[in-house]
């Protein structure tokens, strides 16, 4: 299927060499291990709680990423901002092993030798030919062995503190597999509103109307101040559902009313509608408190789809820079609207596995490819080209031949969406983890003009 096929440890292996987004994990200097020649350094580049990052650390930390990226022809940033970019990372990075110490996280020998084997056989290599190529790009092989073990480390330490405790509720499930559908979909889905009704027929008087009308702008105003909904509703509500606080729980859309399905289109989870709709038998201010995809029979229950979908990938680096790659993409994809052959371009310009595939991924799932794949995926119409997308892989060409609904049973597909879903909260939490650890740390720079990161 080739490399998009999303894989962890391929992902970990190109973030060893990004900086700017393309930062080695940790180099064996940015571990606080002795230098070259074993000898002490003298100055302190930044003081992290109870450890130091040594200038000579730091030194050779900017110096294997400078070099990394007159490989890769990318333009190199100024001196101070490499290296304050670099100091921040190595800050983070520290925070994260002393964290991991504190736990108890420990990684053996076996579980790296583990894990070295894998990276070597997911780049189509053995262990002996994956070391000569890493070796052969500047890194030495002692310096990859402790980069896989941070990085092991740091996996297992997110595991525990943020991983393990995502969790991923039935109507997050339902609401993520409609999304999934595509452009065309046309799925409906169910809607729960909380109401308040001003009770004004259409057949009572003049005065009796503008005065119901008075009322219901007056409650809109107070909602969309932030008085509480239900408090509104309870006091004021002329409906049956008022004593519940309006709640209308969730309902299809053939059964509410045309103007708060219109409405709902407009409206994102937890908004009030920005004006009173009127219906036959008075005024209603509504508030979406949630949506979910349309609930039925088991033939009916949301179903997940998958996306038949090829690519041409162009890495950056190794001799093409990332405005080289986009536009040899736009060079290729102008081609192919004119009528020439997807699959064929694939094969020639191609440098992922599935090249000699005609760039076919085949049948994907939600959550098997990386997040910016998948999103442009879920845009096109069948047999739309996008443009070129940008992932850590280089830019692709995507093209969607078409969708169905995945094979298995609906638990089945449930429990799919629910690991995606499950995947990018975690992303989420974990950054802000991130964030929290950095915040209560005491960080203290030594190099003149280094300021913290802002957040």
């Amino acid at each position: 299927m080739g490399i998009m096929k999303k894989l962890r440890l391929a992902a970990y292996a190109a973030s060893l060499f990004a900086v700017a987004g393309v930062l080695p994990a940790v180099s064996a200097q940015a571990q606080g291990l002795p230098a070259g020649n074993g000898q002490a350094v003298d100055t302190i580049a930044a003081v992290v709680n109870d450890g130091v990052i040594t200038q000579r650390e730091l030194d050779g930390r900017v110096e294997l990423i400078s070099h990394r990226l007159q490989q890769q022809n990318a333009p190199i940033p100024p001196i101070d901002q490499l290296r304050s970019q670099v100091l921040n990372q190595m800050v983070l990075e520290r925070i994260q092993l002393q964290k991991a110490k504190e736990d108890g996280i420990i990684v053996d020998d076996a579980a790296v030798q583990r894990t070295l084997e894998r990276l070597a056989q997911a780049n189509g290599m053995d262990l002996a030919t994956y070391r000569t190529r890493i070796e052969a790009a500047g890194v030495p092989w002692s310096t990859f062995m402790r980069d896989a073990r941070t990085e092991l480390t740091l996996s297992k330490l997110r595991e525990k503190e943020v991983d393990s405790r995502i969790t991923v509720s039935d109507a997050e499930v339902a609401n993520y597999i409609a999304s999934q559908r595509g452009p065309n979909a046309g799925q409906t889905s169910d809607l729960h509103f909380q109401h308040i009704f001003i009770k004004a027929p259409l057949n009572a008087s003049e005065t009796d109307i503008e005065a119901a009308q008075a009322k219901a702008n007056a409650l809109l105003k107070e909602a969309q101040s932030g008085s509480k909904f239900e408090s509104l509703a309870k006091s004021n509500s002329q409906a049956s559902d008022a004593g519940k606080g309006g709640d209308m729980g969730f309902q299809p859309q053939s059964k509410l009313p045309p103007e708060f399905v219109t409405a709902a289109s407009t409206l994102r989870p937890g908004e009030v509608n920005p004006s009173v709709i009127r219906t036959n038998d008075g005024f209603e201010i509504v508030r979406l408190v949630e949506r979910r995809q349309g609930q039925g029979t088991a033939a009916d229950a949301p179903k997940l789809v998958q996306t038949h979908v090829r690519h041409i990938l162009l890495r950056v680096g190794d001799g093409m820079s990332e405005p080289q790659a986009r536009q040899k993409l736009l060079e290729i994809r102008q081609e192919i609207g004119a009528g020439g052959d997807f699959a064929k371009f694939a094969r020639t310009y191609s440098q992922d596995g599935s090249a000699s595939q005609g760039g076919d991924l085949g049948w994907i799932s939600p959550g098997e490819t990386v997040p910016e794949f998948e999103r442009a995926m879920n845009t096109l119409q069948d047999n739309q080209l996008s443009e070129p997308v940008r992932t850590e892989y280089g830019y692709h060409l995507i093209q969607v031949l078409g969708r169905r609904d995945a094979e298995g049973s609906i638990a089945q597909q449930m429990d799919l969406a629910r690991q995606a879903i499950g995947q990018r909260k975690a992303e989420q939490a974990y950054a802000d983890w991130l964030r929290q650890l950095r915040d209560s740390a005491y960080v203290d720079y030594k190099i003149a003009g280094m300021t913290p990161p802002h957040n």
